[in-house]
């Protein structure tokens, strides 16, 4: 790369060509002040602050755009630039209300920049102003006054997230910004990711305060921030918190994050003050006895209009009666010995535990080494067996592992995105916004789903087809592939095998069969399978709509096949990226929070595997695989299992069938359960213990990328509440097995010991950033594409899969299909996200979207009440019309307690995953009575 030599008042400087004047001096530790520049955004010199004198030239130069030459002359803080920078910062401090809201804490880049050029009271006559406030949004305060048409806002909006919601409006001295060409910013499309005010400089567009100490302790003491991971999505973006007097007072986005490089949704930046709620658990709680027996206050699920009302929490004043506030040693004696009777009379399998995607990789690691080495089963499970079981399943059984290949923001290099059952704009926002860049910067983008998700705007093919006829359209499109020369024969060759059988297999869903069965046309499929096949690089990415099937394996396979087929797998720009779910949901897995497998997917029906964990912990261990989330729900409905352990789970809200789980957890003989609110599953328990939230603690978390990041302790818990790891050792010395850690670092050195993979990690190497997995020694940095020589398994195996129906299809009787699915605004069970006031006044209560002919065709009309039953319950809800669901079905999230999607599911399981079906069941929708 060429140099450049130049001159900045008296400074010689070498800088790469194409460097700004502005840029090189920071490279020196010259000051040119900016207003409407910002190194992650487009240059575009609209506000001048920045000018400098370039020798030579007739006029000031914009140093943020001027890109230096040879031999170039810059002064910067000549008698004209600062007379020039002088006049145009009072010019715009004259419209400016001082202070404005951002200046209130110390940080308007206007006002700051007066005071440092000594500019006092401006000369000139402020501008009269009509309607400057808008207060519509839940999480933004907009004062037209402040704003200084710096476009900022605009350009992190447009080009940062990919929203295009926010441009100017108006000519002359009467333009201002504008959402959608004049709403008001509530009532756009803005999807309150807050990136336009972490961008603004001014008090335009400020984060409205969501706790009670952001608004009165300004006088009351110093900000301090806090590197963390946010809580929610499985993309592990880094954040900040920022911390008042104890309170969480703002996020905002880790900028040195490889993982969201500063950006964040609205969940990440808004959804964090449901830590101070008032109804967090703060004191052990133990049930009175049988006059409330378990599951009388649960809620009802029967259908009737009641369930149809919004504000759907655990009402408290209904349920706390039914419980007692105890001590921490009378509760935790309590668990010991009813979990010691149980085994004692009936054996370890007839306990079982819960563990949380939500939770660290130490609380997990430590909660599954509490069911084995002391319950004495592998009757551990967590949400992974809701999310991505028949993934991992096809990804273990066909490349030998189940992570992800390569990291989601490979996607920049890729020719071909293929995103195939995922939501990513509302279920991953941040990783969508790489996405769309890539689609902007010339990538292919070809999405795939039944119901249109908003990625589909910016995709150069959509193709809605039938639900639950993926593997018909994946077969298609590799009979295509295979047809017309476009496998790599080289890779199939050496790295793969089984593909005669593949190929004998796909060759009977030629494009026309395809389309029949899946309604996509025929040429669509030639069209899209050409583009994959001819792709340099081809990535692809799904997510729950592939996964949550009787036939989420056979969908995988298809997929990894696809890759394997055309060779893109292990380079940069290609691979096979399943978007977790949660927080932690690899971590969590990785650690062994699965009832087959010890850390790091070691099987526990090997015995060498298990002689080293059992060296390890000092205790003989199981060797008979354990059982799944949805068994274990069945076998203690029948009455095998009779105690339970959960922490952070609500399988009440999160497992299919909501009356058989019903059933389950009140047959229960005891039930634990350790959390931050007193959930819907927690009004089975017969002992809660109020644990710590997200900023309350210290742990590592593993995204979907396969990157451990440190979460960090922020705020202090309330009350009594303790952290997972420290209940779960109480629990385990009171049984007989002392457990005793100084810290979660203690608990990581453990882990690490015994999972490969995170052999060469720890606290000291993670840092601020974190690091990828596998890492299997302290001298390697991590790996970030998987499977570039072979495969764990030795070669790629291709299983083929024929295309079979779902278990229950539409009929007369229940003529409509479900498809269930999450929100932008709330996540899995809404503990957390309708606990956050943003995040509940954005999104606050149940619907069904119905497409508007089948509204029509049933007599309703938009927000009518609905009841809508399947052959295992019925609820209430209102409805919505949306024409991102195809006629004939209809889509709801299931984060609603009064309207439970899940009361409708059918338990139906995929053989290979043991997953529930939640994306496909028959139900009936009448006008509610």
């Amino acid at each position: 790369m060429s140099m450049i030599r130049l001159t900045i008042d008296g400074h010689a400087l070498d800088v790469t060509a194409g460097t700004t004047i502005w840029a090189a001096a920071q490279q020196s530790g010259i000051r040119i002040p900016v207003l409407c520049h910002d190194p992650q955004l487009r240059p575009v010199g609209v506000c001048r602050v920045c000018t400098v004198e370039v020798q030579g030239a007739r006029t000031l130069q914009a140093a943020c755009v001027r890109p230096v030459e040879d031999g170039m002359v810059v002064r910067t803080a000549t008698a004209s630039v600062l007379g020039a920078r002088r006049t145009l910062v009072e010019l715009l401090l004259a419209d400016h209300p001082s202070p404005c809201a951002r200046e209130q804490v110390g940080n308007c880049a206007l006002e700051y920049l007066g005071r440092d050029l000594g500019i006092g009271l401006p000369r000139f006559a402020a501008r009269a102003w009509h309607d400057h406030y808008d207060t519509s949004s839940p999480v933004i305060a907009v004062d037209h006054r402040a704003c200084i048409l710096c476009d900022r806002c605009i350009r992190a909006c447009d080009e940062v997230q990919s929203n295009e919601v926010i441009g100017r409006a108006g000519k002359g001295y009467d333009t201002r910004i504008a959402f959608d060409l004049g709403q008001p910013m509530g009532n756009s499309t803005c999807v309150s990711c807050g990136e336009c005010a972490a961008a603004c400089p001014t008090g335009a567009l400020i984060d409205k305060p969501l706790t009670q100490p952001r608004a009165d302790s300004l006088a009351r003491g110093p900000e301090h921030v806090v590197d963390s991971v946010c809580p929610y999505c499985g993309v592990g973006c880094a954040i900040q918190y920022h911390v008042r007097n104890g309170a969480l007072v703002q996020v905002s986005g880790g900028a040195d994050s490889p993982v969201n490089q500063g950006r964040l949704c609205v969940k990440g930046r808004y959804g964090f003050d449901y830590a101070h709620h008032p109804q967090r658990l703060t004191v052990p709680l133990i049930r009175r006895g049988d006059h409330y027996p378990k599951g009388a206050l649960s809620p009802e699920v029967r259908g009737d209009e009641r369930a149809g009302r919004p504000g759907g929490l655990v009402n408290y004043d209904d349920v706390l009666p039914a419980f007692r506030a105890a001590k921490w040693d009378e509760a935790l004696d309590l668990i010991a010995s009813r979990m010691r009777a149980i085994k004692n009379t009936h054996g370890g399998g007839a306990l079982a535990g819960f563990g949380s995607a939500k939770c660290s990789n130490e609380d997990n690691y430590i909660f599954q080494k509490l069911v084995r080495a002391v319950f004495g089963t592998n009757n551990v499970d967590h949400c992974t067996r809701l999310c991505h079981a028949s993934s991992v399943a096809a990804l273990m059984e066909t490349i030998g592992s189940g992570a992800v290949s390569n990291v989601f923001a490979d996607v920049a290099l890729a020719d071909v995105v293929l995103v195939i059952g995922a939501n990513a704009t509302e279920n991953h926002p941040v990783a969508a916004t790489f996405m769309k860049a890539a689609a902007k910067r010339g990538s292919t983008l070809i999405v795939i789903d039944p119901r249109r998700p908003p990625l589909a705007d910016h995709a150069d093919y959509y193709l809605r087809f039938k639900p639950g006829t993926d593997v018909a359209l994946l077969n298609g499109l590799m009979h295509v592939v295979i047809r017309d020369g476009l496998i790599n024969a080289d890779f199939v060759r050496d790295r793969t095998e089984g593909f005669e059988a593949l190929r004998a297999t796909v060759q009977h869903y030629p494009p026309d069969v395809a389309a029949r069965i899946t309604g996509v046309p025929a040429d669509i499929i030639e069209t899209v399978a050409r583009c994959y096949g001819r792709a340099r690089c081809a990535m692809i990415f799904w997510g729950m709509g592939i996964s949550q099937h009787t036939t989420g394996t056979d969908n995988a396979r298809c997929l990894i096949s696809l890759a394997l087929m055309t060779g893109n797998i292990g380079r940069p720009g290609t691979g096979l990226h399943p978007l977790r779910g949660q927080n932690n949901v690899q971590g969590a897995s990785d650690v062994g929070l699965i009832p087959m497998v010890f850390t790091d997917y070691q099987s526990v029906k090997d015995p060498a595997v298990r002689r080293r964990f059992e060296r390890a912990w000092g205790v003989a261990l199981d060797p008979n695989p354990g059982l799944t989330v949805v068994e274990i729900m069945t076998a203690a409905q029948a009455g095998t299992i009779r105690g339970m352990l959960m922490m952070g789970e609500n399988p009440f809200l999160s497992d299919p069938n909501t009356n058989k789980v019903r059933k389950a957890l009140a047959a229960l003989d005891f039930l634990a359960v350790q959390d931050i609110f007193l959930t819907e599953t927690a009004e089975f328990a017969d002992v809660i213990l109020p644990a710590t939230s997200f900023a309350e603690k210290e742990g590592t978390y593993t995204n979907t990328d396969r990157r451990v990041q440190l979460g960090r302790k922020a705020i202090e818990p309330p009350g009594q509440a303790r952290t997972d790891w420290q209940i779960l050792c109480d629990i385990a010395t009171r049984m007989g097995y002392p457990m005793r850690y100084q810290n979660p670092e203690e608990i990581f050195r453990e882990m690490a010991s015994l999972t490969p993979s995170y052999a060469g990690l720890s606290y000291e190497r993670l840092g601020s950033i974190g690091m990828l997995w596998p890492c299997p020694s302290p001298t390697e940095p991590g790996t970030a594409v998987l499977f570039t020589e072979r495969f764990p398994r030795g070669k790629g195996k291709f299983v083929p899969a024929e295309f079979a129906p779902a278990k229950e299809l539409p009929d007369h009787q229940y003529p409509y299909v479900l498809n269930t699915g999450r929100l932008l605004e709330h996540w899995h069970t809404g503990t957390m996200t309708r606990r956050s006031k943003a995040l509940d006044a954005l999104e606050p209560e149940a619907y069904a979207e119905l497409h508007p002919a089948d509204l029509r065709n049933l007599g309703l009309d938009e927000h009518d009440l609905a009841r809508i039953s399947s052959r295992r319950g019925a609820i209430t809800i209102k409805v919505r019309a949306g024409e991102r669901t195809a006629p004939g079905s209809v889509f709801i999230p299931f984060h609603f307690r009064e309207a439970a999607a899940n009361v409708l599911t059918i338990d139906a399981l995929d053989p290979f995953g043991k997953i529930p079906e939640f994306k496909f069941c028959a139900v009936r929708i009448e006008r509610a009575q």
